[in-house]
């Protein structure tokens, strides 16, 4: 199970983050609400998240649940359709809203979708956390929400750690393409961002295109992109579904040899295509722990106890070095992670 040692890896970067993130614990407990702790009985959490379609999101779900039974308190995760079903999602939200819950947890579909239904939450004090992907601080401002804490991983920097396998993978040079998330999506622009910023002046981008976060379009794109640019030998994708639609396409070309690709994700089915030498590394991010800090995060709240504003979760390169190591672990992390909320909760 989670203990504080045990959670997204990053290796040496993960401790120093770490350290960083207990340099920044700040108190944000919701002076409205009456003082004095809850027991058990009293702590009830929802969280709600985008599907569970994709593994990502249910390793989420699976981390939060796994954290209430730990606990002891109750969890309920649902979640919309698909990724981009933003209706379903907010649907399930707005029911969630009018029951007995003390405090949300939110992964939105887009920057604003989620914003409206959490306007009666925010007005009855209830604390929320915005989990993984950033909601609009304007937008929410503006409609009077505001949020405990945000906790993900850090996608610039994913997509950094991507663009430097990447380039070490094509010897320094040749030509890439990107397989972007959802249009207008923060988590896959702040990964395309640290991407493009890592490999600028040393490999060339000759094609970015969306797929949705989704693997049959994924590989349809890739099929195009490969006969659009031949001279291929290198695709960043932002997700793992997408990474592995564009394998499919890359197989499907008789280029596997020739083309590395990169993904971002760490899930199950990435994971055992790096073993079998099919994806070229996946940067995993351990949704699962972000679904446990969650829940810990939410019971902090609730008794009144300190919350670090931004929390953090590290990322590791997952090659054919260490893809047995991670496969072992999975779905909890194959190296050391401190939790910054294991002190304050206690």
């Amino acid at each position: 199970m989670y203990n504080c040692t045990a959670r997204r890896p990053r290796s040496a970067v993960a401790a120093v983050a770490a350290v960083s993130l207990m340099a920044v614990v700040a108190g944000c407990g919701r002076g409205e609400q009456s003082s004095g702790d809850k027991n058990k009985d009293d702590v009830r959490i929802a969280i709600v998240t985008r599907n569970f379609t994709n593994p990502y999101w249910a390793a989420l779900r699976d981390g939060a649940l796994a954290e209430g039974k730990k606990q002891g308190v109750k969890v309920e995760v649902q979640a919309g359709a698909s990724e981009t079903d933003s209706t379903g999602e907010n649907a399930k939200l707005s029911t969630l809203a009018k029951q007995n819950y003390n405090c949300f947890g939110v992964v939105p579909v887009n920057a604003t979708n989620v914003i409206t239904p959490l306007v009666p939450v925010a007005r009855k004090k209830i604390p929320i956390l915005n989990l993984d992907t950033r909601i609009d601080p304007k937008a929410s401002k503006k409609a009077g929400v505001s949020y405990a804490s945000f906790i993900g991983s850090d996608n610039l920097s994913a997509g950094q750690k991507a663009g430097k396998a990447l380039l070490k993978r094509m010897g320094g040079k040749g030509e890439v393409a990107i397989l972007q998330g959802i249009a207008g999506e923060q988590n896959g622009i702040n990964r395309q961002k640290g991407f493009s910023q890592e490999v600028d002046g040393k490999l060339k981008i000759v094609a970015a295109q969306p797929a949705d976060y989704d693997q049959a379009k994924a590989q349809t794109v890739t099929e195009s992109i490969l006969k659009a640019h031949p001279k291929i030998t290198g695709i960043f994708a932002a997700n793992d579904t997408m990474g592995l639609g564009a394998a499919q396409a890359v197989r499907n070309a008789g280029l596997t040899d020739k083309v590395s690709i990169i993904s971002v994700d760490g899930i199950t089915a990435a994971l055992k295509a790096v073993k079998a030498g099919k994806l070229s590394g996946t940067i995993s991010q351990y949704p699962y722990a972000e679904g446990k800090l969650a829940v810990q995060a939410c019971i902090n709240q609730i008794r009144h106890k300190t919350v670090p504003k931004r929390i953090v979760a590290p990322i590791a390169l997952i090659d054919s070095s260490n893809a047995d190591k991670a496969l072992r672990s999975f779905p909890q992390p194959f190296e050391p992670f401190a939790n910054p909320l294991a002190s304050a909760g206690k």
